[in-house]
């Protein structure tokens, strides 16, 4: 099978079937396939754009203005002995957690594209960087689904732990002998202007947002024409044969393809360390959309998809390994906690205006206190350190 996928002609013939087997779904269900690209648009318009824009703007100017080599200098000895990659990769540590996907990946791509990381540094950093944002474990799955603050704090320490515990075990990717290439000397602050870094980072991170909107409508519109048509309910037939009841199988299939939809299958039912665990794995792996969505930054830079697929699967299963040890150690109770999930709704419901303005006031925060830090050690570093204007 292996060697017959290797052949060009073989693998054109497939994507010429899929291309078919697509167009005709479209016509057979015409109105299944507007109403995805209808709640895809919703989506994106609700929470992609306001959510993820002022992020993109963040992480671009962190990386233009010279925060992040100014940041790297002061964190080398952390980052290196931990994780083996430069100082500067800080960033987009910090941003992967708090930005949520695919913020993190995004600015990995930018450190490595201006020269503040290696090759394989940038690989290594792609496999435990891109993370979920606390807004969204803590609130729409904590809260939300299983109506359960405890479960949301529950979800963002495990996958906060499993992440870390990734970029641990990814640092011996590459090699364990000596640095294989040391990493460029990092640009002083401000490497180009505020006017020109503000701008351009404007334009980028739009363009970015318009691709991530891109693929959440197409996926929105394969997911109801799979449920339609009962790929969903095939695929997890097959899950079945494997040992899986069928309730889990779907869930499952579900959380494989998109991370909103599987969690969502996860409300209501028994078993609750069962779902809370497997919530866990759903939001490690992230799903295949948001595997495009990253993909779509990687194309043509030079760095390899595998050490990032790798680490989404092994943060998943690490993820769901802590917590099912957790909630073996401290049971939970499912009580259903009727003002959190109102909480979950009013913040889901919330329109555009209102969540960009909540997003950027946030995306805010994080620039000064990025920017603070980044003073406060240089100044502890050095015994008298230069004056820059941010």
């Amino acid at each position: 099978m292996l060697g017959l996928l290797r052949q060009q002609k073989v693998r054109d013939a497939l994507a010429g079937l899929a291309l078919l087997i697509a167009t005709a779904g479209l016509v057979a269900a015409p109105g299944e396939a507007i109403a995805g690209a209808k709640d895809g648009l919703a989506l994106c318009f609700n929470v992609i754009v306001p959510s993820l824009f002022p992020f993109f703007v963040l992480s671009s100017l962190v990386v233009d203005l010279g925060l992040a080599a100014y940041l790297g200098r002061a964190l080398e000895g952390l980052m290196r002995p931990l994780f083996r990659v430069s100082g500067s990769c800080a960033a987009a540590v910090a941003l992967g957690f708090i930005g949520g996907y695919p913020v993190g990946a995004r600015t990995a791509l930018q450190l490595y594209q201006q020269g503040l990381c290696s090759k394989p540094e940038a690989e290594r950093l792609l496999a435990f960087c891109n993370n979920s944002g606390p807004a969204f474990i803590l609130g729409v799955v904590g809260a939300g689904i299983f109506g359960d603050s405890r479960v949301g704090f529950l979800l963002y320490l495990t996958h906060a732990l499993a992440s870390l515990l990734v970029g641990l075990l990814f640092r011996f990717y590459g090699g364990t002998g000596r640095r294989q290439s040391a990493s460029p000397r990092p640009k002083p602050i401000q490497a180009v202007t505020v006017p020109a870094a503000f701008t351009g980072a404007v334009v980028r991170s739009l363009q970015s947002t318009l691709n991530i909107c891109a693929f959440v409508v197409f996926f929105s519109v394969v997911l109801q024409l799979l449920s339609v048509f009962g790929v969903f309910a095939a695929l997890a037939e097959l899950l079945a044969l494997a040992g899986f009841e069928p309730e889990w199988a779907q869930r499952l299939v579900a959380g494989l393809l998109e991370l909103s939809s599987g969690v969502s299958s996860l409300r209501g039912g028994t078993h609750l360390a069962g779902r809370v665990s497997m919530a866990a794995f759903m939001l490690g792996w992230a799903g295949l959309s948001v595997h495009c969505q990253v993909l779509s930054f990687l194309v043509d830079s030079g760095l390899s998809a595998k050490t990032y697929l790798a680490g989404k699967l092994c943060h998943g299963l690490i993820a769901a390994g802590l917590t099912w040890c957790l909630t073996r150690l401290f049971p939970l109770s499912a009580p259903v906690a009727d003002y959190l999930a109102e909480q979950a709704e009013s913040i889901a419901a919330l329109d555009f205006s209102t969540a960009l303005a909540a997003s950027s006031l946030a995306a805010l925060a994080g620039w000064l206190l990025l920017a603070a830090l980044c003073r406060s050690l240089w100044r502890n570093k050095c015994s008298n350190p230069p004056h820059y204007r941010v």
